[in-house]
């Protein structure tokens, strides 16, 4: 049925907001039209919406009723877990059976992650090589935390309908479950395998072909629109939902390591393949890798040194060597279990081959503006070695080409107009003026300015890179005792958060809990439960914590969340726009500790009902050159500098 056949937008969502026991909101009426428009002129969209909108439910319902004009699935992307579950449990379920009565039938919904995620049958049979020490099963018999978990992943998977890994609760380490899994390069195919007629994966994925609507992550989103093989089933529209966390997703699907560790699985993996001879220069390559990372500094490598460049070269070229010596990648179908070991080789030595060649190509231009890529060195500890690894300076040239270019794409979160513009983000995209794209901030259904106040310290010392300083200490105690508690504490590193935890239980009354006291999902639930309780951390909570009611009314924020000056790819990305003419500084770690403040200041209010105040200790967001640009960021609560302002309010509160 074309979509002209179908009921008007307007009075699908009327439909299902009246079935749900809700009320219309003008930004999810606007927003609902503007997807709508964004599908019909194939023009993509950029939609703001705050917390409360109501904004999956104004992309939900556009996205079926294109899906069932046009017999085409429509892919729904998310970032976080908490959001897909969120999706496939509830909104997706409440919604289809609402609009079976306004459409031609109940619309239809698959989830579908990454191959790693489903149980591989032949594996799980023992069908697979064991080429890996550390991929050893463990004995079940073992009285080991990872044996009994292997144990309860072999008996799950006699009964498992859908072999999805997220069905075992309580979850299981990443140790026990790489027995039972492999990665899409690994993977024999569903025709050459011997479980391919019963493969999970291959199941997810054709089930993901028959449905209206398609759940899945940034991640796989990525590796669709990337790959030469497609992942998601063909379709014309993608909405991109939690889309400021679309590029840190992106980079990291394309970001490449190289280690010992990782040239050391490949020999692993050929060795039994070929001439001894010619694993072992690949196996002396490593050993001299190896020595290298252990004895070079951390960081960013801006030149690269003669005697890296002449590692990599021998890795690259003993890698290829050991490629050449497998001889025709197609060979041994009629062995499965040949062609197993023979898959496993040629995924690992490909890997470590084309990681150096990217990683030599990294070097050599004429200028900084030129560079594509940054390399860099991370530190090993007691349970991982150093490892080289190298990343794009921008991804959004992939994005415009790969996923931009083929579909119409619908971003949206709660926080995309970074200083009131888009622009920001939209270069992040790589959408340019030519591109065809709007950008529309629908607004929140909270009356900011007087559900919270925004209270900036300016009478505090600027942060220093020793700790907190003890006047932090002070202020933050009082704004506790004010609010009686209730307080989520925003930390900007994990030993800032540890070190307020430490030094606060002495002087308050009230339960503080840390992050890494345990699950951090616990830790909220706890959080949430007890009224009087705060709870400190890091960085997951600035954009994972939906605590609504009377056990939050106080954020702290201890200071502007600019990235770490040595952190390697953001400094280098930095130091690409300035050298371009830009403004590296705004462009990148400006927009950078906008985003996060816009995140963490968004926990104050989660429901119509929300009171409080936003206490940012940072004397910069007031006095700053580049102040504006991040109070422009952020929801219009009522501001002020005036420390007895928040305290009277929080005891108003408390007392209430």
């Amino acid at each position: 049925m074309p979509d002209s056949h179908l009921p008007p937008v307007e009075e699908l969502l009327s439909a299902a907001v009246t079935a749900l026991g809700g009320s219309e909101r003008a930004g999810q009426i606007e927003m609902v039209r503007a997807v709508q428009r964004a599908i019909d002129t194939e023009e993509h969209v950029a939609v703001q919406a705050g917390t409360g909108t109501g904004k999956s439910l104004a992309y939900l319902v556009p996205s079926i009723r294109h899906a069932m004009g046009t017999d085409s699935p429509v892919v729904v992307s998310t970032a976080t877990i908490a959001l897909q579950r969120q999706l496939v449990d509830r909104d997706l379920p409440r919604l289809a059976e609402t609009l079976a009565k306004e459409l031609p039938h109940e619309p239809s919904f698959a989830i579908l992650k990454g191959r790693r995620n489903y149980l591989c049958r032949y594996k799980a049979t023992a069908g697979w090589p064991e080429e890996d020490e550390q991929d050893q099963l463990f004995d079940p018999r073992e009285v080991s935390a990872t044996g009994r978990m292997v144990q309860r992943i072999q008996e799950w998977a006699e009964e498992t309908e859908t072999g999805d890994r997220d069905e075992l609760v309580p979850g299981v380490s990443e140790q026990a479950w790489r027995q039972f899994s492999v990665s899409a390069q690994e993977c024999l195919g569903a025709q050459r395998c011997p479980s391919g007629a019963e493969c999970f994966a291959e199941m997810a994925r054709a089930r993901a072909g028959e449905v209206d609507v398609v759940v899945t992550n940034h991640a796989l989103l990525a590796i669709d629109a990337m790959g030469e093989i497609p992942v998601l089933p063909e379709h014309e529209v993608v909405v991109v939902d939690e889309a400021h966390e679309l590029v840190d997703r992106v980079t990291s699907v394309v970001t490449a390591e190289l280690s010992e560790a990782s040239v050391s699985l490949a020999v692993r993996r050929v060795a039994r393949l070929i001439d001894q001879p010619v694993s072992d220069q690949l196996m002396e390559a490593g050993e001299d890798l190896k020595a290298l990372l252990a004895a070079a500094p951390a960081g960013r490598i801006d030149e690269l040194p003669e005697v890296l460049g002449l590692t990599l070269a021998l890795v690259r070229d003993s890698a290829a060597r050991c490629v050449t010596a497998m001889g025709p990648r197609g060979a041994d179908k009629d062995d499965p279990e040949r062609a197993g070991q023979r898959k496993a080789a040629f995924n690992a030595l490909d890997e470590v081959h084309d990681t150096a060649v990217r990683m030599l190509e990294a070097y050599g231009h004429a200028g900084e503006e030129d560079r594509a890529e940054v390399v860099w060195l991370e530190d090993g500890n007691d349970r991982r070695p150093p490892v080289l690894r190298v990343a794009p300076l921008n991804v959004g040239g992939m994005l415009r080409d790969k996923l931009f270019g083929e579909r119409t794409v619908v971003l949206t979160s709660a926080t995309l107009a970074l200083g009131g513009t888009f622009d920001g983000m939209a270069r992040q995209w790589g959408l340019t003026d030519d591109k065809g794209w709007n950008g529309l901030d629908v607004g929140s259904p909270f009356d900011h300015p007087r559900a919270g106040i925004l209270y900036v310290a300016k009478h505090l010392p600027q942060p220093g890179r020793d700790g907190l300083p003890q006047q932090y200490l002070d202020e933050i105690t009082e704004l506790i005792e004010a609010a009686g508690g209730r307080t989520l504490g925003l930390f900007s590193s994990m030993r800032a958060a540890k070190a307020a935890t430490e030094a606060l239980r002495e002087r308050l009354d009230v339960p503080l809990l840390c992050q890494g006291d345990d699950s951090t999902m616990l830790l909220v639930k706890q959080f949430a439960e007890s009224e009087p309780t705060c709870l400190f951390g890091t960085l997951s909570l600035w954009q994972g914590v939906d605590v609504p009611g009377p056990s939050l009314r106080l954020v702290i924020i201890d200071r502007v969340p600019f990235p770490r000056p040595d952190d390697p790819l953001t400094s280098a990305r930095q130091r690409h726009v300035q050298a371009r003419g830009g403004n590296g500084f705004m462009t990148v770690a400006a927009t950078h500790a906008a985003l996060l403040l816009a995140q963490g200041t968004g926990r104050l209010l989660r429901s119509m009902d929300d009171k409080g105040v936003v206490a940012v200790l940072d004397p910069r967001l007031a006095t700053a050159r580049y102040s504006g640009f991040l109070l422009g960021s952020l929801p219009p609560f009522w501001r002020t500098t005036d420390p007895a302002v928040p305290r009277a309010a929080l005891k108003r509160l408390s007392g209430a």
